[in-house]
């Protein structure tokens, strides 16, 4: 018999009541959103992430989520989860350094040890925690971060916390990095920080040169992994082993929601700094560690990646045949990845050509500002593992049609 939510049918919402005085500049706000084509809309999806997905009511082809290897709706994890929460109980309680680092927990930080090849790693509650505690540890009011002009929001946010000096690089442009650290030479520490794989441009840091620049600048080097962590390496651990680039990084994060099907982020690297991170990150000190259940279920995504290497091997494929049908129907879609962005411009009309592809079935979504610099709006194809042929074959006609609609 299939699981259903237990819950009562909503209530009718009211009308809602006027702004107060204090919040009326709300109003404006909105309207001006509104007038930009940069309202979100609000969607409620019903079951199971997967190949096909129900927002509102309305089945669509899924291309729009981070589930790249087809595991967050995969029984396993489930499985996983509720033999946790069985033997857990379902929330931690507390933060992890009271009583809230469970056995699950620790079984968790092991594992990503274990596939990064890495002495230790630090789970948090997500990704974006991740992010920002550990760059506000590393650095502070002394210091000089050089971050990639199209970083994560998460990591801009840690720039910001940590009171540093931020300088901003081009997009992988190394020897603008190279100046900007020159430049910074006087600061008490350099950390550079990067994403592997951008997740809105599907293009890839040049790990290499970053890892030589470290070196000469006697720079800490700090990486991203979360749209490569379960994809790419020979074990799936990331770009970082795929370029043999490990020894030149120092500090690895990554998260668990998006291959690994589950939920968290992570970092992970020397002994001493995880241990150093343990008394000075502040999202893990003073938040509640996730749920054991849920570190069970990402423990076992860890271990299908030993289980079913097929899998990443077949996504890469498939997404380098989805890349090759659009460029022969003329459509640029220049990326690396799972990940294959379609440029269209305008917010707006990247909201048109969302709307069509809903119209003939399939979920892409609109990727406007400030996700993306104003006039590089675009539809994001987020290929999994669970896509047929046919599947992909229906993506690129559909969307090759939607952009001929002029």
């Amino acid at each position: 018999m299939p699981c259903r939510i237990e819950a009562a049918a909503p209530p009718a919402r009211p009308t809602p009541p006027p702004l107060p005085d204090a919040l009326a500049w709300i109003a404006d706000d909105l309207a001006a959103v509104r007038a930009a084509d940069l309202e979100r809309p609000r969607r409620v999806r019903s079951g199971r992430q997967g190949r096909e997905v129900l927002l509102d009511g309305r089945p669509l082809l899924n291309f729009g989520s981070n589930d790249y290897l087809g595991y967050a709706g995969d029984v396993r994890l489930t499985k996983a989860a509720s033999r946790a929460a069985c033997a857990e109980g379902f929330g931690a309680g507390a933060s992890p350094l009271v009583s809230g680092h469970s056995a699950a927990h620790d079984l968790l930080e092991q594992s990503i040890a274990g596939l990064l090849g890495v002495d230790a790693a630090l789970v948090f509650s997500s990704g974006f925690a991740a992010n920002a505690a550990t760059l506000a540890a590393l650095a502070g009011a002394e210091d000089f971060v050089a971050s990639d002009a199209r970083n994560h929001a998460s990591i801009i946010d840690g720039c910001r916390l940590c009171r540093a000096a931020v300088g901003v690089y081009p997009h992988r442009d190394m020897a603008a990095l190279d100046a900007l650290l020159t430049q910074a030479a006087a600061a008490r520490r350099r950390v550079i920080v990067t994403d592997t794989l951008f997740s809105m441009d599907g293009t890839v840091a040049p790990l290499a040169d970053l890892c030589a620049l470290a070196r000469k600048h006697r720079a800490i080097l700090m990486v991203d992994e979360a749209h490569a962590t379960g994809v790419f390496g020979d074990r799936g651990s990331g770009l970082v082993e795929e370029s043999g680039c490990a020894a030149g990084v120092h500090v690895r994060v990554g998260t668990l929601s998006k291959a690994l099907g589950a939920a968290g982020g992570f970092v992970a690297g020397h002994d001493a700094l995880i241990h150093w991170l343990r008394h000075k990150a502040r999202a893990w000190i003073f938040s509640t560690a996730h749920p054991p259940a849920v570190a069970a279920a990402a423990a076992r995504g860890i271990a299908l990646l030993a289980e079913e290497p097929h899998r990443r091997r077949e996504l890469l494929a498939a997404a380098a045949a989805v890349r090759d049908a659009l460029a022969a129907a003329g459509v640029a879609a220049a990326a690396h990845g799972q990940i294959v962005p379609v440029v269209v411009g305008a917010a707006g009309r990247a909201v048109v050509v969302s709307t069509r592809l809903a119209e003939a079935g399939l979920f892409v979504p609109a990727i406007r500002p400030p996700s993306v610099a104003p006039g590089g709006s675009l539809v994001r194809v987020s290929l999994s593992w669970l896509h047929t042929v046919a599947d992909r074959e229906r993506l690129v006609a559909a969307l090759v049609a939607a952009l001929r609609q002029e």
